[in-house]
């Protein structure tokens, strides 16, 4: 398991010496150290680091499960209480210009403070709380030495932790070897055809990509009527009450939602209701449900939301535009997407898992 973790730490570095994997741009934020990678990946996996001792970042962004959690909508946090978006995918954060669905954070580093401090995530009552139960714990005394040369302070627990989560580096995916290494057996016919629609049918707007590499995100915020629908929404007919256990409701039951603006709380701008940053497609196929709040289940159901024109209000983005697909170009699309996933998805999952599980 230690070789596995190496090789991982060789991709991330060759990330920024040697070349990115192919279909990405190169880095150019300083090269971690092995001890810092392995310090960030040792506290991503601690639940000691959330206030009641259960909750570790690797809960919620499961390796096995593309970095996110399959199983849920939206995660749950502290004290069973519903976070109310879906888990982001971390493979490639290292090249988000903005973090989380509203975009409020643009430094890696400081992101972590969001979900430690949160009531509903990680619940710690302060920053000085993380930093003194850290500084508790004995194991920890000499991995931040031999990382940062000093005792954790608010910097440093942001560094390592950001140094493991920028080895979450995935490229390399049929549709790069098709596209980018000219591989004409890479990609299948369906495959093709699928690149052909996402294209004449407007996704690649929003999905970006240029001529030497693809983010598949403009980086940029969009209402797709996802946001607007939920505030919207009635009643539900029926309540989950474990993953894919889903009970059926006799009687009106009010479900407590938190409100949820979008990028809205985090410019107080209105133009900003209900708008979303735009996710990356890079291993899109590992990485459902989909969408900010984890609303749709499968690939398929995305295609038919964008398919349908989104949710027809005043603030719908015009860039969204309702298409008929046949069948067959609807199963072309969702192959498409099926080819962007990584050729060291397993590999990244292996990594995280020679850390071990922080818990008493």
């Amino acid at each position: 398991m230690r070789r596995i973790a190496v090789l991982a730490l060789a991709v991330c570095i060759g990330v920024r010496a040697a070349g990115p994997p192919l279909g990405l741009p190169a880095l150019s934020e300083p090269q971690p150290s092995p001890a810092m990678v392995d310090l960030g990946r040792k506290l991503f996996f601690d639940r000691r680091l959330s206030f009641n001792a259960t909750l570790s970042c690797g809960m919620c962004h499961v390796p096995e499960q593309g970095f996110t959690q399959n199983e849920l909508a939206t995660p749950v946090g502290f004290g069973g209480l519903s976070v109310k978006r879906n888990a982001p995918a971390l493979y490639n954060v290292a090249y988000r210009t903005r973090l989380f669905h509203d975009g409020r954070e643009g430094e890696l580093e400081l992101q972590i403070w969001s979900p430690l401090l949160a009531s509903n995530e990680m619940a710690n009552p302060s920053i000085g709380s993380v930093l003194t139960r850290i500084a508790q714990m004995p194991e920890y005394a000499s991995a931040f030495a031999d990382a940062f040369g000093g005792p954790p302070n608010v910097g440093t627990v942001g560094r390592a932790l950001a140094a493991y989560e920028r080895t979450l580096v995935s490229a390399d995916s049929a549709f790069d070897r098709w596209y980018f290494g000219h591989d004409d057996s890479a990609l299948t016919e369906s495959q093709r055809r699928g690149f052909d629609a996402f294209r004449t049918r407007g996704c690649i707007a929003c999905h970006t990509m240029n001529e030497h590499s693809a983010q598949f995100t403009d980086e940029l915020y969009h209402d797709t009527g996802i946001g607007y629908a939920a505030a919207m929404r009635d009643a539900p007919k029926q309540l989950q009450i474990a993953p894919g256990e889903f009970v059926t409701l006799t009687t009106t039951v009010q479900v407590p939602v938190a409100n949820d603006l979008g990028r809205y709380e985090a410019t107080l701008s209105s133009d900003d209701r209900w708008r979303y940053r735009t996710p990356t497609l890079r291993n899109v196929a590992v990485t459902a449900p989909y969408m900010h709040d984890g609303s749709l289940a499968t690939l398929e159901a995305v295609v038919d939301h964008y398919a349908a024109g989104g949710v027809a209000h005043d603030g719908l983005d015009p860039l969204i535009r309702a298409f008929a697909p046949s069948d067959g170009e609807r199963a072309d699309l969702v192959a498409f997407l099926q080819s962007l996933t990584g050729s060291n998805v397993a590999a990244l999952a292996a990594d995280a898992r020679t850390a071990p599980v922080g818990d008493r």
